[in-house]
């Protein structure tokens, strides 16, 4: 397999199914479980603030780890990482569906973010490597349509679930699936071990993980206890020096888990800056959005999780021939256009609100955003991974994953915080809803803001340039 796989051959589809299916568990617990927080709240009687722990704990581990995971799949084999991160959430998941507390919930969702910051930097550098170069667009470009696929396809699965059994079953679905990946990989994926760090950087992880949980519990908590808090004060100063001594430890370390050279190239840079606006605004817009459905104009669980189909059929149906546009014309129109189109859906939500009605006022928007994150996401992540050397495709991998699942870790309390809403006792009602529509128009300007940041920092490869190694 010197010169890799062919898109559409036999192994090909294996190699892609144990990808898609293994990464697609991680990234549908991202959104699956935002469907179930009504329900969630009902059995351990919180509130909004829990809310956003039963998601940020999750996406703490996986945003800050997923770096070492990279590294780690980079060091090790692909292969073997993927496995251990697909046995690791597993094992997680049936934790989180048998939590008697929402501590204990906390507790294993974060658990379960360690075991996706294995598997998910290796699932897409897997598809990189193990595809001969002509066909990497088109394997990236349907990886990115059926993996993210999964981020929206998770609100539906998780509202049947909730509805016809309970809240605990968004978790237990997941070891059979991870199952059912881990035995297409071990039998079909090709061991890609280039070699890498000769050591894992334990230093900077522990940082990374130090960091984003203080900052990210000064900003939940701080609404609640007051910005003046000591404890608030101490965990948002404790988090920037914890980050600022994450920035110095890869700068002096001999096997950094993020090489800072690898910023001097301005693709890279460039994809991963525009990552942050896109993912921000997509988490931040659907955490909000399957409450304000349920709380607010009485949607079930499985009626909430059903009105964002028209964002997966769409993601489903473009998301290849985006792969191929990126081949024909490069990626900075396609990463320009995306997020303005899906801004323009995302603001259209503000009108989601008590009274409107789902052919009028839901499913317009979200098939725009749908359009716009189409156009999007293949362009932006095939971007990100052919900026560095096949032999660092972990650590792209790692850091475009890790960029994407901070972006929408912040997204979290930062939305609700610009809204207005940080504070509210009950999520429902008109202070609930009007602070919603806020949240949208907010959002919607944050994807206008990465269409601007696309156009202006990426460039349409020429041919000449060499990526960085």
């Amino acid at each position: 397999m010197t010169d890799g796989l062919r898109y559409g051959s036999g192994r090909g589809w294996l190699v892609l199914a144990a990808s898609v299916v293994g990464s697609g568990i991680a990234f549908l617990d991202s959104t699956v479980v935002n469907v179930a927080l009504p329900a969630i709240g009902r059995s351990f009687d919180t509130g909004f603030s829990e809310f956003q722990w039963v998601i940020n704990a999750y996406l703490i581990t996986l945003g800050a780890l997923v770096l070492l995971g990279g590294s780690l799949g980079d060091l090790l084999g692909k292969r073997r990482m993927f496995v251990a991160g697909l046995g690791w959430f597993a094992l997680a998941s049936i934790g989180c569906g048998l939590a008697p507390t929402i501590e204990a919930l906390f507790v294993a969702r974060a658990l379960q973010g360690l075991g996706a910051a294995l598997l998910i930097p290796s699932s897409l550098a897997i598809v990189q490597q193990a595809f001969r170069p002509r066909d990497r667009g088109r394997a990236i470009g349907l990886w990115s349509g059926l993996a993210g696929l999964a981020t929206v396809v998770g609100p539906f699965l998780g509202g049947f679930l909730v509805d016809t059994l309970s809240w605990r079953w968004v978790f237990f679905v997941n070891p059979p699936l991870a199952a059912i990946a881990g035995l297409l990989a071990v039998r079909h994926v090709p061991d890609l071990r280039p070699g890498g760090a000769s050591r894992p950087d334990w230093a900077g992880g522990a940082l990374a993980t130090a960091g984003l949980a203080a900052i990210v519990f000064a900003l939940i908590q701080g609404p609640v206890w007051g910005w003046g808090s000591a404890a608030v004060l101490a965990a948002g100063a404790g988090g920037v020096g914890a980050l600022a001594g994450f920035i110095l430890v890869e700068a002096r370390v001999s096997d950094p888990m993020l090489p800072l050279a690898a910023f001097r190239n301005r693709q890279f840079t460039a994809a991963n800056l525009a990552t942050l606006p896109v993912y921000g605004a997509l988490g931040g817009t659907f955490f909000l959005l399957t409450i304000q459905l349920q709380n607010n104009l009485g949607y079930s669980a499985l009626e909430a999780g059903a009105a964002t189909i028209p964002v997966s059929a769409v993601l489903l149906a473009g998301s290849a021939q985006a792969g191929r546009l990126y081949n024909t014309i490069g990626p900075r129109l396609p990463m320009t256009a995306g997020p303005l189109v899906a801004g323009v859906g995302v603001a259209w939500l503000a009108g989601v609100e008590p009274g409107a009605g789902y052919w009028t006022g839901v499913l317009p928007p979200l098939a725009a955003f749908g359009a716009g994150m189409t156009l999007t996401v293949a362009p932006l992540t095939a971007t990100a991974m052919g900026a560095l050397d096949d032999h660092r495709a972990g650590l792209a991998s790692g850091v475009n994953n890790a960029m994407s699942r901070i972006a929408q870790l912040l997204a979290v309390p930062l939305l609700p915080l610009a809204a207005g809403i940080s504070r509210v006792d009950e999520v429902m009602g008109m202070r609930f809803s009007d602070g919603f529509s806020r949240a949208m128009l907010v959002a919607g300007a944050v994807l206008a803001a990465g269409g601007a940041l696309s156009w202006l920092l990426v460039r349409n490869p020429t041919g000449t340039e060499q990526p960085i190694g």
